[in-house]
């Protein structure tokens, strides 16, 4: 059985477009609910969490109202990060966590992400098994046994006080001074929060949601406006999280980027010294520069690739034993602390290095020199398949040739977006510059 509506990350689109639209959360959550409460019981929970898109509230009413209708409970969290849904799933004993986010898309998309009881996210076969409940006749609950619905007004001092346990015991932030980017979105209030609370000098960006401008100019995908403000009010370092909070940037003292790749690589060389990392193992994507993966191997640890998609990450996790992975993109896994990727916790481990070694942002945030990498999206229609034709391929069979011995190539489709990534890796910058060309000019001559 293939999945339709499921893609890297959840159920995943344009509000009101098919297929996130109302009727179909609806049928989610009914589709949900009679899987996860399948021996007829009373008492079965979900807890739901969103991010601060304008269309979050039509579909957390609409997931209520199918989830409701099978008998479910659902303790309603409002705005709060990805991150929280896991654990929250788990510390409040409930069948189902669900997170209404697009994560770092523009505020017009919006998606649903699925965690089992467990905080994890979903495998591929219990997303196909509710895809299937969905296709079909959806049996409601008796009129007695229909779910309540209820607001968890604490969920967000629930996670501010676990990310902050995870911060090393005695140690305070003072004398530190931080921007946050907070992407006008679901960490607006609690990033600060925290970061107050450990004694930093805060300085925010991106807190003032108005349901359209999360991601918009600042967070994660845009750290221009954190960089401004690290230069005005020369602060030490930045920390820029997308909508949902679950992926990071770092920005040393001078606006500098750090990507996944550079953060993982200091966590894993730091954790591996103390002992903490299991297995000499750190978990990636085929997205990971290959400096990342040399890096590693002067040190003697492994870089363990999986396809792109933080839940594959936790998913090989979770086979090796290991307890580090990411993206590139800034998803940070941690499972010491949390089961999904979580930008802020990250942040903190960044701010305990600081401390610990007494090294500005900038001597730890480059940590390898990368080896020239190149992306480029070409946007498809929703239906076709460009990677099919005949002249894609052919670009991609000769651009393989090429590289042979000098680099790496990865062509594929985003999981989240109509989207065709390309992306090469290449010591010949000119080489590389080419033939991105090439197989992105024919991705785009066959949409």
């Amino acid at each position: 059985m293939t999945r339709n509506l499921f893609g890297t990350d959840g159920v995943r689109g344009t509000a009101n477009v098919y297929p996130m639209t109302a009727e179909m959360a609806l049928r989610l959550g009914a589709a949900a609910g009679r899987y996860f409460r399948n021996d007829g019981m009373n008492g079965h929970r979900v807890v739901i969490g969103k991010d601060t898109r304008l269309s979050g509230y039509m579909f957390e009413n609409a997931l209520t109202a199918g989830l409701t209708s099978t008998g479910m409970n659902v303790l309603l969290l409002g705005p709060v990060p990805t991150p929280a849904v896991g654990l929250l799933t788990t510390s409040m004993r409930a069948d189902l966590g669900i997170m209404i986010s697009a994560s770092h898309n523009p505020h017009a998309d919006n998606g649903i992400k699925f965690f089992g009881p467990d905080g994890f996210k979903l495998s591929d076969d219990a997303e196909r098994e509710i895809e299937a409940l969905i296709e079909g006749e959806i049996e409601p609950a008796q009129a007695a046994n229909i779910g309540r619905a209820k607001r968890i007004d604490d969920g967000r001092f629930r996670y501010v006080e676990r990310v902050k346990s995870t911060f090393p015991h005695g140690m305070r932030l003072n004398g530190l001074k931080v921007v946050i980017d907070c992407a006008n979105g679901a960490a607006y209030k609690v990033a600060p929060e925290v970061l107050w609370e450990l004694g930093a000098e805060v300085i925010p960006v991106g807190v003032s949601p108005n349901g359209t401008n999360i991601n918009a100019g600042c967070g994660s995908t845009d750290t221009r406006a954190a960089a401004q403000a690290i230069r005005d009010h020369g602060a030490d370092v930045g920390i820029c999280l997308d909508g949902d909070a679950d992926r990071v940037m770092i920005l040393d003292e001078t606006g500098q980027v750090a990507d996944g790749d550079q953060i993982m690589a200091l966590m894993a060389a730091r954790w591996a010294e103390q002992d903490r990392l299991r297995g000499g193992t750190l978990v990636a994507t085929v997205m990971s520069n290959l400096g990342l993966e040399r890096f590693l191997a002067t040190r003697g640890l492994h870089l363990e690739r999986t396809a792109v998609g933080d839940r594959y990450v936790v998913e090989a996790m979770r086979r090796g034993g290991w307890n580090l992975g990411g993206e590139q993109s800034g998803h940070i896994v941690m499972t010491d602390f949390a089961t999904t990727g979580d930008g802020l916790l990250a942040g903190l481990q960044f701010l305990a290095a600081m401390i610990e070694t007494g090294q500005p942002a900038s001597a730890l945030a480059r940590n390898f020199d990368t080896v020239p990498q190149l992306l480029r999206n070409v946007r498809y229609e929703r239906g076709q398949d460009p990677l099919a034709a005949g002249p894609v391929q052919a670009a991609i069979a000769a651009a393989e040739g090429a590289l042979q011995g000098k680099g790496r190539l990865l062509i594929r489709k985003s999981g989240t977006e109509p989207l065709v990534r390309v992306m090469a890796e290449c010591e010949d910058e000119g080489l590389l510059v080419r033939l991105v060309d090439e197989i992105a000019g024919a991705v785009q001559a066959a949409v």
